[in-house]
């Protein structure tokens, strides 16, 4: 009678409990993977749910943990399929004892868990789940989720006063061999209606999927590269493979876990240096945990418009300027260039995403949940819980918001890419512009666009709002807004 491991956003051997609490039973093991087509359709505002750099990345991930199965003896089950129906039908013709996997916090996630666990105890079938996806276990905080502190500081403070880290689990040394049912085969990029993303040379990095690939990434970024050591100094970059860690991708599907990140960090503090930068690779770790343990604590309260704060702001849904954004053709050059890189690469800089948020809920005055679904749909490195949660944060209806705090974009592109390097990078019309003027292009003189070979309006858009009006405009609607009672 085998154990079914049912993976799901925890595409790893290594630190995955599910699948160690299933060898300790004793009993043949199955591991299965399900495509669950909802994740492929559109999201409220039309864009593709999984678009296909995420996709992509998926499917490379899954393929890696199937290698990876096989190499230890065993297999990967893939289905496509609804999850409750899949498991069902597997459970009912192969005599399933019980099924394991990772638990999820967000709605859809959950819906689909009750769905399982509803058709799995109608048929006498024994579920046990597990909690994976953060570095810090919630059994180990010094409070319970519902009295979660509602600011990041005291969370932190409180969690590293208090709070151990569990040791990783090992990656289970040989398998037993799948029980007699046909694997499946994976499915292709066109089976989700998708076309293979164009790699484009520019981009930062090539994300290949899966737990292979993370661990090599790691290991490069921490012991090769030997970059961890200034991460706090250089994490704010934007062009470059090595200017921060770039492990936000593995850790979103769970091909590296946390703890197995920290340990890394805690080997390289003892074996070479352990300063700021060494620590401040955790902090982020610390920003994922808390994202996560707030959506537990919250609900689907960080999908809705009004957010956590329950703030009723009157967004616009303005489609020709949140197209502008998303196409990069704003006018204001930072903006520009990290929205050409998503869309380009699948992934944007944590300043960079900052910024764009920044901008279009501040200056263009648009539904964050449009930006939310658009980053949803194109990051390589989704994970909703950090996704809606930032989102939240930027628009100033997230818990831990401070109320109309904006981002100068000038002063931010002038701080962060003083010689225009990153604009350039992904803007080559204004290749020519001095250092000094091209992040503020409408700023030159028909003069000096002739000079500098581009003409505003044709070779490079103008401004879509003036940045200090629209700010003052958007402050004066935010400050107007109701909390819900």
């Amino acid at each position: 009678m085998p154990t079914l491991v049912w993976f799901r956003n925890d595409l790893r051997l290594h630190d995955h409990q599910p699948l160690d609490e299933a060898l300790r039973a004793g009993q043949p093991v199955m591991p299965l993977y399900c495509f669950d087509p909802r994740q492929f359709g559109q999201t409220a505002f039309g864009f593709p749910k999984t678009g296909a750099y995420r996709a992509q990345f998926l499917l490379e991930s899954v393929a890696d943990l199937r290698r990876s199965l096989q190499s230890l003896g065993s297999d990967l089950v893939v289905r496509m399929g609804q999850p409750e129906d899949i498991i069902l039908e597997l459970v009912t013709a192969h005599s399933v004892e019980a099924v394991y996997w990772h638990e999820e916090v967000t709605a859809e996630e959950l819906r689909v868990e009750r769905a399982v666990e509803a058709k799995l105890a109608a048929v006498g079938c024994k579920t046990e789940v597990y909690w994976g996806a953060t570095l810090y276990h919630p059994d180990n905080l010094p409070f319970a989720i519902n009295r979660l502190p509602e600011v990041f500081t005291q969370f932190r403070k409180k969690v590293e006063q208090h709070s151990t880290v569990d040791l990783a689990l090992a990656t289970p040394a040989k398998l037993p061999s799948l029980p007699a049912v046909e694997p499946g085969t994976l499915p292709a990029l066109v089976d989700f209606g998708l076309e293979a993303p164009t790699l484009d040379s520019r981009a930062v990095l090539t994300f290949e999927g899966g737990e292979t690939a993370g661990l090599a990434r790691l290991n490069h970024y921490v012991w090769e590269a030997d970059c961890l050591k200034t991460y706090k100094q250089t994490r704010n970059d934007m062009v470059g493979a090595d200017y921060s860690s770039k492990l936000s991708a593995w850790l979103a599907l769970g091909c590296l876990s946390p703890r197995r990140v920290y340990e890394t960090v805690q080997n390289y503090e003892r074996d070479r240096i352990r300063n700021d930068s060494t620590y401040w690779l955790i902090f982020e770790l610390l920003w994922r945990d808390y994202f996560r343990f707030i959506c537990a604590k919250h609900g689907d309260r960080v999908f809705y418009p009004s957010g956590l704060r329950r703030l009723l702001i009157d967004w616009k849904q303005d489609w020709a300027r949140f197209d502008a954004w998303r196409q990069g053709e704003t006018g204001f050059p930072l903006v520009d260039a990290n929205m050409r890189e998503l869309a380009h690469s699948g992934f944007m800089s944590n300043r960079g995403r900052q910024n764009v948020a920044s901008f279009l809920t501040k200056n263009l005055g648009i539904d964050w949940r449009m930006g939310a679904e658009w980053f949803e749909s194109l990051l390589v490195d989704y994970d909703p819980c950090s996704n809606y949660g930032n989102w939240n944060y930027t628009a100033g209806v997230g818990n831990d918001a401070r109320g109309f705090r904006y981002f100068n974009i000038p002063k931010q592109a002038k701080d962060y890419d003083p010689d225009g390097l990153y604009v350039k990078h992904w803007l080559p019309e204004l290749t020519h512009i001095p250092a000094a003027k091209v992040h503020e292009p409408w700023k030159l003189q028909p003069v000096e666009q002739k000079r500098f070979g581009v003409t505003l309006g044709v070779d490079y858009p103008r401004p879509v709002v003036d940045l200090q009006k629209s700010v003052q405009t958007n402050e004066k609607i935010y400050n107007s807004a109701r909390e819900i009672r």
